[in-house]
């Protein structure tokens, strides 16, 4: 199958759709399929490049986001778009974007199968300019994503049943396929390495210490701020590490915040190895992020034997990974997140058994798996597609 990935930034590590578009096109080679990408950035192997557009006010978020719009207009742009839809079997479009919406319109007429993805809530990027929870403006971009795009579709990937059941509840008419973004066997290699074998010896910086980690983009609905405020109400608060991995608009914020902790907070950028090994060296996982529609960077952590404390958000797809109510804690709330990372500093007995059937849990979101169900989904919308050609 030539499968065409149409995505306006594919490159960054600094999101979750692009890192699971990377390993998706990646796994789909390895089974045989070609794999190009329709995106923005610098010319390379696989991929149809588009121009960047430069927002206007906007353009220096954006960057520290570490994310560009592709331009869509013009003869130089739109050349490449129907090259790239001409050259493939079948269409995916991860963002509900200009780009993507040109590219889905292109193969509609001309009659190429086409699916899309709903990965990114619009509270996600109203969130980057302090309007997350604004309910009518949230709404607004249902609307929109729905009418411009979604209800286009006859298929459309959700990370979760969590995220199908919103788009579904908003009057989205397209089958909602729920295969997780998932996770790669290095993580859960890892982890029965460390639950049979135990933890590695801590590293200098960390002796003496409880550490405490997330991983995710530096953003304000992320919340790391809620977990810096924390400290203050914990027992252990004069030997708390805090660990926070990623980058994002938010750093120097955050790091401000951390300087009136007994030991300031650690940011680090790392790539996937460096990732596993310093899970290795994680007491307890927070995520407190106030909206999700999977969270990856959440499984990976479990998937290595982490206990998870996670924001129990109505918005958030996140809290369906807790085994029990212990690792939740109320959204935005640093008193009951020190209350619940308390527990499993105080219980550590409990805290190696239940990092066994975290580990167990987390085998249901491998990649292999979800990529199979992804093959699925696009080999029923191209006998969809035949389908309808065949009545018209």
């Amino acid at each position: 199958m030539k499968i065409l990935f149409v995505i306006d930034t594919y490159d960054t590590s600094n999101n979750g759709t692009s890192i699971s578009a990377q390993r998706f096109a990646a796994e789909l080679r390895n089974r045989g399929h070609e794999v190009m990408i329709l995106t923005t950035g610098e010319p390379g192997e696989h991929r149809f490049n588009v121009p960047d557009f430069h927002m206007p006010i906007f353009q220096p978020l954006m960057d520290k986001h570490d994310f560009n719009f592709a331009k869509f207009w013009g003869d130089e742009a739109l050349n490449i778009i129907r090259k790239a839809v001409d050259w493939s079997d079948i269409v995916h479009c991860f963002l509900p974007f200009a780009l993507e919406t040109t590219a889905q319109r292109y193969a509609k007429r001309i009659g190429k199968p086409c699916t899309g993805a709903f990965h990114i809530q619009p509270e996600n990027m109203t969130s980057s300019v302090y309007l997350g929870k604004v309910t009518w403006v949230n709404e607004l971009f249902y609307k929109q994503f729905r009418y411009n795009m979604y209800n286009n579709f006859r298929h459309v990937h959700c990370p979760s049943q969590f995220m199908a059941n919103m788009v579904i509840d908003r009057g989205y008419t397209a089958k909602m396929h729920v295969i997780s973004n998932g996770i790669q066997d290095d993580f859960l290699i890892a982890g029965k390495n460390y639950i049979d074998h135990g933890k590695p010896a801590r590293r200098p910086e960390f002796e003496g210490k409880k550490v405490i980690m997330m991983v995710g983009r530096l953003s304000q609905e992320k919340r790391q701020d809620v977990i810096i405020n924390a400290v203050q109400y914990s027992k252990y608060a004069e030997d708390i590490q805090l660990v926070f991995a990623g980058n994002g608009p938010e750093k120097e914020k955050y790091i401000e915040m951390g300087k009136n902790l007994p030991h300031e907070p650690m940011f680090v950028y790392l790539g996937k190895e460096e990732l596993i090994d310093l899970l290795g060296q994680v007491d307890v996982y927070v995520h407190a992020s106030d909206m999700e529609s999977e969270a990856i960077s959440c499984i990976e952590a479990f998937a290595t034997g982490l206990v998870p404390v996670i924001a129990n958000s109505e918005v958030s797809a996140t809290p369906q990974f807790a085994l029990d109510g212990r690792s939740l804690f109320l959204p935005g709330n640093p008193k009951d997140l020190a209350r619940a990372w308390d527990y499993w500093l105080d219980h550590p007995n409990e805290r190696r058994y239940m990092q066994e059937l975290y580990y167990q849990s987390a085998k249901r979101y491998s990649l292999r798996n979800s990529v199979t169900q992804f093959e699925e989904m696009l080999q029923e919308e191209i006998e969809d597609n035949e389908k309808a050609k065949r009545e018209e």
